[in-house]
């Protein structure tokens, strides 16, 4: 497969928050990405999002059309603060119900992918065994109503103990049995969490959805500026081409207001490219 043939998609947060939907679709269009994975995150501003009503959802559909940008992934990161293993009977409830509200907003506005945050635990509450067979169970009934719905749900190895590999994200894939959980890899939590990609994507062979692409520093999974972290990027892109790997790739990062954002997702397009032809060199 050419690089070309990749479609990227630029996380959300890559943007400027006070960006309109309108700006940040044109501007994803105009630096060459593809699509646009939405944030769902902790905080009480973008869990709201899940209430809008079906006029803004149908505004949201429209914009679609009309930038020819995708909403084409969720990444909710929510289960961070209502984690649906926790011991915690009551957020545990309001997880499941986060579940259910991304699944149908999902639905309403035609995102195909929902990435799944691997925790477990509230932070600050230990992981046990009693904790992650919640996680399990609530995970089973969450793929039972998505795949209803005709929405995946994909888990992301995350920068907790818990989840932190495809190896482990894949022992649910395995145990529920179902086309509607599958992976979502972070090249960039692997590296942090000290795995090796390529065994870790091998792992995932089949089942993988949607690939993060950022860098990162040991046990630093978030806002490490390509090319100054660690991850060895020639090496992780010759791996996915050489699994036949050919969906999305999503670019990570975070913009924090800074004003040459738009120019830095662009720059970011290019090392990526250009580190993937390389890769494809060898």
């Amino acid at each position: 497969m050419n690089i070309n043939d990749y479609p990227f998609g630029l996380y959300e947060k890559a943007l400027p928050a006070h960006f309109s939907w309108t700006e940040r679709m044109e501007t994803a269009k105009a630096a060459g990405y593809s699509f646009i994975e939405i944030s769902i995150d902790e905080s009480d501003e973008r869990l709201e999002r899940l209430q809008w009503d079906s006029q803004k959802r149908q505004e949201i559909v429209a914009l679609q059309r009309e930038t020819g940008i995708r909403l084409q992934n969720m990444c909710l990161s929510g289960h961070r603060r209502y984690p649906i293993g926790t011991t915690d009977l009551d957020i545990q409830a309001t997880g499941m119900k986060l579940m259910y509200d991304a699944i149908d907003f999902a639905v309403d506005t035609g995102i195909r992918v929902i990435q799944l945050a691997g925790y477990d635990a509230t932070v600050g509450e230990e992981s046990t065994e009693v904790t992650a067979a919640n996680f399990a169970r609530n995970l089973a009934v969450s793929v039972e109503y998505a795949a209803a719905k005709g929405v995946v749900l994909a888990i992301e190895n995350m920068g907790v103990l818990f989840m932190d590999s495809v190896t482990k994200a894949m022992k649910y894939v395995d145990a529920i049995r179902s086309p509607y959980l599958q992976v979502y890899p972070d090249i960039g939590n692997l590296d942090a969490m000290n795995h090796m990609i390529d065994s870790e994507l091998r792992a995932g062979i089949g089942h993988i959805v949607g690939i993060h692409i950022k860098d990162t520093q040991e046990g630093i999974v978030r806002r490490i500026p390509f090319g100054e972290g660690r991850v060895d990027f020639i090496r992780a892109f010759k791996t996915i081409k050489s699994i036949g790997y050919a969906g999305p790739l999503l670019v990570e990062m975070w913009a924090d207001d800074r004003p040459d954002t738009c120019d830095e997702i662009v720059q970011a397009k290019r090392w990526i490219e250009e580190k993937m032809q390389l890769a494809w060199e060898l």
